[in-house]
């Protein structure tokens, strides 16, 4: 059963933001990183909901379709099993679009939203509300995003997210969007959000901070780097996209 709080802080964005400046970085680069996204409470009450909860879906790309198993079955997996899946993830990852992390979804119909008293739930309600959508709309210049999905993400050592550009027919999405909940994460331990030139290369490597989002152009080649073994702790943000029509 999952651990949910049920109240917290209110969500509210920090109003001291500079709109013009975010937009200018926005429009020259299509990446903008917003420090302090959320104020007081609302980024620790998300990270410790996050810590707490214990729905979380393994899930791993096949040919077909996305393979999604309990979280704790993973983890307890017998050592031998594991390392084939392990072996055999990595070695289509090589050539090909491949990742393997942990998520817990959130619906995109409002009324399932409404019934999820979740901090997660209440977030994604926030990033629909008139004020948040009205604020990404301005520093985004773009008049046409009405909605937010969201989902929370855990990486954990061995996780990744090979390269690949979120456009997908039918979705409507413009901007994707990464909320980090990692306190005092370290470069060293990979997880890095990886913004890809059209080579291949890396044209910008993002480090997650806590309560900073990531928003970007939908269209822009990005990857989530190998977690090391040794990382101090699990990579948590909230990530979805805005869409220009509703779902």
């Amino acid at each position: 059963m999952r651990k949910q709080l049920t109240s917290g802080p209110r969500l509210e964005f920090n109003q001291s933001l500079d709109r013009e400046k975010l937009a200018s970085l926005i429009e020259r680069t299509g990446c903008v990183q917003i420090a302090d996204f959320l104020c007081q409470a609302g980024a620790p009450s998300l990270q410790q909901e996050l810590l707490a909860r214990a729905d979380w879906k393994r899930v791993i790309n096949g040919r077909e379709k996305v393979f999604e198993t309990d979280a704790n079955y993973y983890v307890t997996m017998d050592p031998e099993e594991r390392r084939k899946l392990d072996a055999a993830v990595y070695s289509s990852a090589t050539h090909g679009f491949q990742f393997q992390y942990d998520t817990i979804r959130i619906a995109d119909d409002l009324p399932s939203r409404e019934r999820d008293n979740s901090m997660l739930s209440r977030f994604a309600r926030f990033m629909c509300e008139p004020d948040s959508l009205n604020f990404f709309r301005s520093i985004t210049d773009e008049p046409k995003i009405v909605f937010a999905d969201a989902q929370a993400t855990r990486y954990r050592a061995g996780d990744f997210l090979t390269r690949h550009d979120d456009a997908i027919g039918g979705k409507h999405r413009s901007y994707a969007y990464v909320l980090s909940l990692s306190a005092d994460w370290q470069a060293e331990w990979g997880g890095l959000l990886l913004l890809n030139d059209h080579q291949g290369g890396i044209a910008q490597a993002i480090v997650p901070r806590f309560n900073n989002l990531v928003l970007f152009r939908v269209g822009q080649p990005h990857s989530v780097s190998f977690v090391a073994p040794y990382a101090g702790s699990d990579r948590l943000s909230i990530t979805g996209w805005l869409r220009t029509q509703m779902p």
